[in-house]
């Protein structure tokens, strides 16, 4: 997987084996006996201008990926580099000025926006912090990004409990645009609002990402809703990659049995052809990221696990040209 990252010139994000751990301490003197496996040595890239969906179930890890790479958690090993810089080895006024270029739209838009400021203050802050702009210039910027993102400039002396849910996502788009980014981690944005709201959001992300040519990273747990927006999927489970590919090679021809297992739990809007497919449904719960399994993360709740599976850890590999799998029997579904 390394030699694909290295061979990409277009690469503008390289995460290469990232691994975050979180201690587990107990007793009067807090000693670590264990940790949390969130991530557990990922390793893809993100082109630029493109979207690259990152889905899997709830508690897989995606979240923690996203903040990794900004650097919000600091990663216990592992590279990423952003515009060929490791932002790993970054620290202090260097880190600061490269997350300009990076930011964040958060899962929910209730808790990401401070109710005591103004949507003003909000959207400004960054400006501010950033020492980007100052006074008039500031004002004159919050207005025409709340025009950017369809908002009505007369709201920016409005507070954020004013708002329905989509707006405030809104508020928090026009926050991460603020500085002017190059590179944007969407971390579930529309999973917290209304079905009704969630395709303005995403038609909205669209439009951006082709007005200022950004690139995202799009984390997702609904697969119906990243399709419409994702150009390459990376699939997580417990932790690691199993599948990465392009959109149509995913949807038509996936290789990895948690893969198929997604796509077979999304809606079809005909009924007749809903009702004639054949279902996936994986038995058990997703094991503790504590103490997973050992060799492949997904043995225990594969329908063609082997004796092979629990001896060692599947090679993340490209079975087609752009297509890598970490499973010892992909070839099958060729």
């Amino acid at each position: 997987m390394s030699a694909m990252n290295a061979n990409n010139k277009e690469a503008l994000l390289r995460v290469d084996d990232l691994v975050m751990h979180f201690p587990i301490y107990r007793g009067v003197i807090q000693r670590q006996v264990g940790a949390v496996r969130a991530v557990d040595g990922v390793t893809f890239d993100v082109k630029r201008g493109e979207t690259l969906g990152l889905v899997g179930e709830s508690g897989c890890g995606k979240s923690t990926t996203g903040r990794t790479i900004l650097q919000l958690y600091r990663p216990t090993s592992g590279s990423v580099h952003f515009e060929d810089v490791d932002l790993v080895h970054l620290k202090g006024e260097d880190l600061r000025k490269m997350r300009r270029k990076m930011q964040m739209i958060f899962q929910d838009p209730y808790a990401s926006l401070n109710p005591r400021m103004t949507v003003a203050d909000i959207v400004g802050e960054p400006l501010m912090v950033h020492s980007v702009a100052t006074g008039k210039e500031i004002q004159d910027r919050v207005q025409h990004l709340l025009e950017v993102v369809n908002l009505n400039p007369s709201f920016a002396s409005r507070y954020p409990h004013e708002f329905s849910g989509g707006q405030r996502q809104r508020i928090g788009v026009a926050r991460a645009l603020a500085l002017q980014p190059s590179f944007i981690v969407c971390d579930e944005p529309i999973s917290a609002l209304d079905v009704s709201i969630q395709a303005q959001v995403v038609n909205l992300l669209e439009e951006l990402q082709q007005q200022f040519n950004l690139t995202y990273l799009f984390i997702a747990h609904d697969l119906s809703m990243a399709k419409h927006i994702s150009v390459r999927f990376a699939v997580m489970y417990l932790g690691v990659l199993v599948e990465l590919t392009t959109r149509n090679e995913l949807y038509s021809k996936p290789l990895h049995p948690y893969t198929q297992a997604l796509l077979s739990a999304v809606p079809i809007p005909d009924p007749v052809a809903d009702a004639k497919r054949q279902r996936t449904i994986l038995k058990g719960d997703v094991p503790s990221p504590a103490n997973p399994p050992s060799g492949c993360r997904f043995r225990t709740r594969c329908p063609i696990a082997a004796e092979v599976c629990s001896q060692s850890r599947p090679e993340f590999r490209e079975i087609k040209p752009g297509h890598f799998v970490a499973c010892f029997f992909a070839e099958k579904f060729l």
